[in-house]
C-alpha cells in the first residue's frame, strides 16, 4: 500500500474510535452562579434554598421563589444567617 493510504487509514481509525469528551470548559465550570446578590427577600416568597460552594467563588445562596424566579442572597443577611444556625443546631 502507499504511505498516504495507511497514513490517512491510521487517522481515521483514530478519529472514530476516540472518547468523545462532554466535559464543560473550565471557565463554565467554575465560575460563580451569583454575580450580584440582593439584601432584601420576602422570606414568605422563598420556596427553596439552594447553598453552592465552588473552589473559587465564596458561600452562594440561590432562593427559589414561588413565582419561578431565583435571586442570589446575600449570605450575609442577618434573616439567613439565623435560619443556618437554626438548621445546624437540629
Amino acid at each position: 500500500m502507499d504511505l498516504k493510504v495507511i497514513v490517512l487509514l491510521a487517522v481515521l481509525a483514530v478519529t472514530m474510535y476516540a472518547p468523545v469528551s462532554h466535559a464543560k470548559p473550565i471557565s463554565l465550570v467554575e465560575r460563580c452562579w451569583c454575580r450580584s446578590t440582593v439584601n432584601t427577600v420576602s422570606q414568605r416568597s422563598i420556596r427553596e434554598l439552594k447553598f453552592l460552594h465552588t473552589p473559587n467563588c465564596a458561600l452562594q445562596v440561590i432562593a427559589k421563589l414561588k413565582n419561578g424566579k431565583e435571586v442570589c442572597v446575600n449570605p450575609e443577611t442577618k434573616w439567613l444567617q439565623t435560619y443556618l444556625k437554626n438548621a445546624i443546631n437540629k
